[in-house]
């Protein structure tokens, strides 16, 4: 268990926010079990690379289909940081292209596509982290929180900008 969060290189306007340390399946190191992924998010887009072990298999070497969606559900979701959306997705669907190999790298990576007040419509894809073959694309829409309890998130999670940070420290 670290202490560290995994939620790396996110950035609003340039500058990095933080968070504390949670239990999110996909993107929290508190939780043991989940994929503790290592994102990286600003500029309407979010992207992670990892390789999925064993205890994430479907068939025999293959990841299974729902950690699948997870991981394109979660860079999709943080695309949205630019926005300050703090949502949830309201539908999303993926198209599976080819099978995810167990202990084989993978980049994940998604990206805003229209922003309709507190709607949000973002794609996603999975691609092969050595020769970069489509392996699975996606598209969602999410709903904004309201104000209020988007307020409520950012107390729970500890969320901060680093306002010491200018864009031209950060680029540079």
């Amino acid at each position: 268990m670290t202490s560290e969060p995994a939620v790396r290189d996110v950035r609003i306007a340039g500058r990095p926010i933080r968070l504390t340390p949670h239990n999110c399946f996909a993107c929290g190191t508190l939780n043991v079990h989940g994929l503790q992924l290592e994102l990286h998010a600003g500029d309407d887009r979010c992207w992670v690379e990892t390789t999925l072990g064993d205890r994430f298999q479907g068939w025999d070497e293959i990841a299974h289909g729902g950690i699948i969606c997870t991981i394109l559900d979660e860079v999709m979701a943080w695309a949205l940081v630019d926005h300050d959306l703090w949502g949830v997705t309201a539908r999303m669907s993926v198209d599976f292209k080819r099978p995810v190999r167990i202990g084989h790298p993978i980049r994940a990576e998604g990206r805003v596509v229209a922003v309709r007040k507190r709607l949000v419509d973002a794609e996603g894809v999975l691609l092969d982290g050595v020769d970069g073959t489509v392996l699975a694309r996606s598209q969602a829409m999410y709903v904004g929180a309201p104000e209020a309890r988007k307020r409520e998130l950012k107390l729970r999670y500890g969320f901060t900008l680093d306002e010491a940070a200018t864009p031209e420290m950060v680029d540079g």
